[in-house]
C-alpha cells in the first residue's frame, strides 16, 4: 500500500486492497499498453476458470503494428447489451433494481465479488471522471489480465500517473471489474450494476466489453452526479465549422447510438470523381449528385458527452466541453480505403499504439479500418470501433464552446405509401424550442441501429437519448432538459435524419449538407418566408429552399410528401405513426413531477397543436 499513501481509501475498497494478492498503479500509457499483450506475446487471450467449464476464453488480442486488436468470441459480447444495467442501491431509480429482477439481495455478489478480486492480482487506475477541471475522483479496480480493459478507460477517461495524484485523492467512483461473473451469475449475459453509496459510486462490470461500463458506465455516473447538482452531461457531438470566408459556428449534435453524432464531425464523404451522392431512389435507381467545390473546415470539440456544468453557463447559449479524454468511434461506415482518408491516415499510422475492437487482424500485421470481424451469420459485424485519444485528433479544440446551433438526428427507414414509415422527415427541419424539447424526451432510437444488441422497428433510447446509461428518475433528466433549454433562449433547435428520406437512400448526408448550409449563412434564424410550416407539426418548420454552393437541393427532399412514392397519403399515414409513437412514450413523464410547463407542452402534443401554441408557450426568433 505504500504507492497509495496519498489516496483516502475507505470501507470495501480499503480492505480490499489491503488483503488483495497483489496490485499494482499503473505508471504510464506505455506500460498499459504492453500490459495488455500479457508481456511480451504477440497473440494474447483472456481467459477464466468457469466452475463446471473449465477455462472459458472472453477475449483474444493481436499485437499488430498501430495497436491491439480486441476481439470477443461471442457476437453478443461485440456491441452494447442496452439492458446491461441494473441499480442495486435504494434511492430514486426508474432502472430496474438487481433485487427485483433476481430476487434477492445485492450484497452477497458484492462480497462475492470482492473475494474474487482479492485472489487476483490487481491493477488500479485513478482518473477524473468528467475531466481534470470538472471532473470527480475515480479508481479503476481489475484483474491485471484485464489490462487492454484499463487501456480503454484510461484512453476514454484520461487517468492519472502515480506522481499525478495529490494529497487526500478520494475517490467518489469505483469501477470493479470481475468478467467471469457473467457466467456463474448472470447466464452469460452483459451486466452492470450501479451502486450508489452516500459517499461513493460503484460501478461492478460483470463482463470486458467496454461500452457499458468504462464506457456508458461513467457516463451514467455522471448523469447520478448532475442529477443531484442540477445539470446534464449531454449525448452529443460538437463541432466547430469554419466557413471558406473564415466565419465561425458551433453545431451540437444528439441522438440515439447510431444518430450520426461521430458523423457530425466527419468530412462530406465523396464518390471517386469527387461528386456528392445526395440521394437513391430505392424504387427507380436514379441518384442525385452535388458538386461541392470547397467544404467547411472541421474543428471537432465532443464526440459523444458534453458536460454542461452551470459554473460553464454564461450568456444566451448554452456553454459545452468535452467530458471525455478520448472517442469511441464506430467504423462500420469504413468498408474500403479512402473512405474517410482522414481518419484512415490516424488509424494506420498512429503516433501511438490505439485499442481496436471486432476487427479482423493479424499480430505483426497493420490493423486495418475496413477488415471488420465476421460475426457467426457470415456478415461483417455491424460494430466495429477503435477508441482515438483527444490528443490524437487533428484540429481538436479544448475548453469550453458557447452552442448556435442544436441538431437532434434519427435514423429512418425508407417510407412509401405501400409501405408508410416515419421516415417522412425533410433533409432538415427548425424546431420551436418547446418541440425540441419534446424530441428530446422521446429520443427515437430508430432504424437498423448498428451499436447495440437489439434494435427493431421504432423505439425510444429514453429521456435526452441518454437515458439507458441513467440511474436516477425520467422525470427529473426532462425537468433539468427544459431547464436547460429554458436558459439558452439564443441556441437554435434542427432535427436531422439519416438513412433515407422517403424513398431516397441517402446515409448521413442530410447532416452534412445542413452543416454546410447552416454554417455558411450563419446559423439556423430564418424569415418566416424561408420556412414552411410541415404537414406533420412534430416536425416544426420544413425548408422552402435549400441552395449550398450555388446548387438547390431538389424539393423531394426537403418535403417528403412531394416525392410521387410516398404521396401525401403515405405521408399522412407516417405523421400517424410518429404522433402515436410520441403520445405513448410521453405519457410517463406527464406526472405531478413535471414542471408545469412541461405538462402544458405535454398537452399541446396530445391536442395534435398547431405549431404557433407551441411558440406561444415557448418563443422563437425568426
Amino acid at each position: 500500500m505504500k504507492r497509495m499513501h496519498k489516496f483516502k481509501l475507505q470501507g470495501d475498497l480499503k480492505v480490499l486492497l489491503e488483503q488483495a494478492k497483489s496490485f499494482q498503479l499503473v505508471g504510464d500509457r506505455k506500460e498499459l499498453m504492453e500490459m495488455a499483450f500479457g508481456g511480451q506475446q504477440d497473440r494474447f487471450d483472456i481467459s477464466y476458470e468457469i466452475p463446471g467449464r473449465g477455462m472459458v476464453k472472453e477475449v483474444e488480442i493481436a499485437r499488430c503494428k498501430n495497436g491491439a486488436a480486441v476481439n470477443y468470441p461471442e457476437d453478443y459480447m461485440r456491441r452494447r447489451d442496452p439492458d446491461a444495467l441494473l441499480v442495486a442501491d435504494e434511492n430514486d431509480t426508474d432502472k430496474p433494481r438487481y433485487d427485483d429482477v433476481y430476487n434477492e439481495d445485492f450484497e452477497p455478489i458484492r462480497q462475492e465479488t470482492f473475494s474474487w478480486l482479492k485472489e487476483r492480482d490487481l491493477l488500479v487506475l485513478p482518473f477524473m471522471a468528467g475531466g481534470k477541471e470538472y471532473g470527480y475522483e475515480a479508481l479503476l479496480v481489475a484483474p491485471v489480465n484485464a489490462a487492454f480493459f484499463a487501456a480503454a478507460l484510461a484512453d476514454l477517461q484520461g487517468f492519472l500517473k502515480p506522481d499525478e495524484v495529490w494529497e487526500g485523492f478520494e475517490p467518489k467512483t469505483v469501477v470493479y471489474l470481475a468478467p467471469p461473473f457473467r457466467h456463474t451469475h448472470f447466464e452469460g449475459k452483459q451486466v452492470v450494476i450501479h451502486n450508489r453509496k452516500e459517499n461513493m459510486h460503484e460501478v461492478f462490470s460483470y463482463n470486458l466489453y467496454p461500452g457499458p461500463s468504462a464506457k456508458k458506465g461513467i457516463y451514467g455516473v455522471l448523469i447520478n452526479i448532475g442529477e443531484k447538482e442540477g445539470w446534464i452531461t449531454v449525448h452529443a457531438s460538437t463541432v466547430k465549422v469554419v466557413t471558406p470566408y473564415d466565419n465561425e459556428i458551433i453545431i451540437m449534435h444528439e441522438g440515439a447510438s447510431g444518430a450520426g453524432k461521430s458523423e457530425m464531425i466527419e468530412q462530406v464523404h465523396r464518390e471517386v470523381d469527387g461528386r456528392v451522392l445526395l440521394g437513391e431512389n430505392l424504387e427507380t435507381k436514379e441518384k442525385f449528385y452535388l458538386k461541392l467545390s470547397e467544404t467547411c473546415e472541421l474543428r471537432p470539440v465532443t464526440d459523444d458527452m458534453a458536460l454542461c456544468h452551470p459554473d460553464m453557463q454564461r450568456g444566451n447559449r448554452l456553454v459545452v466541453k468535452d467530458a471525455e479524454a478520448g472517442w469511441f468511434l464506430r467504423l462500420d461506415h469504413i468498408k474500403e480505403y479512402g473512405t474517410s482518408p482522414e481518419h484512415e491516415k490516424i488509424f494506420i499510422q498512429p503516433s501511438e499504439p490505439l485499442i481496436f475492437l471486432n476487427m479482423d487482424a493479424v499480430p505483426g500485421a497493420t490493423c486495418l479500418p475496413w477488415e471488420h470481424i465476421m460475426d457467426s451469420d457470415g456478415k461483417p459485424c455491424p460494430n466495429p470501433r477503435v477508441i482515438l485519444p483527444r490528443r490524437m485528433v487533428p484540429h481538436i479544440v479544448d475548453g469550453e464552446v458557447e452552442v448556435d446551433v442544436r441538431s437532434f438526428g434519427v435514423r429512418t427507414p425508407p417510407s412509401t405509401a405501400e409501405n408508410p414509415t416515419y421516415g417522412i422527415m425533410g433533409m432538415m427541419h427548425v424546431l420551436p424550442p418547446a418541440l425540441a424539447w419534446l424530441w428530446r424526451l422521446v429520443a427515437p432510437r430508430g432504424h437498423n441501429n448498428p451499436s447495440i444488441t437489439a434494435s427493431k422497428g421504432m423505439t425510444s433510447e429514453g429521456v435526452g437519448s441518454y437515458w439507458p446509461f441513467a440511474t436516477g428518475k425520467m422525470v427529473e433528466q426532462a425537468n433539468l432538459l427544459l431547464e436547460q433549454i429554458k436558459a439558452s433562449p439564443s441556441t437554435r433547435y434542427v432535427l436531422i435524419p439519416n438513412q433515407h428520406i422517403g424513398a431516397y437512400k441517402v446515409g448521413f448526408m442530410p447532416q452534412w449538407i445542413a452543416r454546410e448550409y447552416i454554417a455558411r449563412r450563419g446559423g439556423a434564424k430564418f424569415r418566416p418566408d424561408q420556412l414552411k410550416e410541415a404537414r406533420c407539426k412534430l416536425l416544426g418548420y420544413g425548408l422552402e429552399s435549400l441552395k449550398v454552393d450555388g446548387q438547390y437541393i431538389r424539393k423531394a427532399f426537403l418535403q417528403p410528401e412531394t416525392q410521387s412514392e410516398l404521396g401525401y397519403r403515405g405521408y399522412d399515414e407516417g405523421a400517424e405513426i410518429l404522433y402515436d409513437f410520441f403520445k405513448k412514450e410521453l405519457e410517463k413523464f406527464n406526472t405531478e413531477e413535471l414542471d408545469p410547463l412541461g405538462r402544458t407542452i405535454i398537452d399541446l402534443l396530445n391536442q395534435n397543436a398547431m405549431l404557433r401554441e407551441y411558440l406561444d408557450v415557448m418563443p422563437m426568433k425568426f
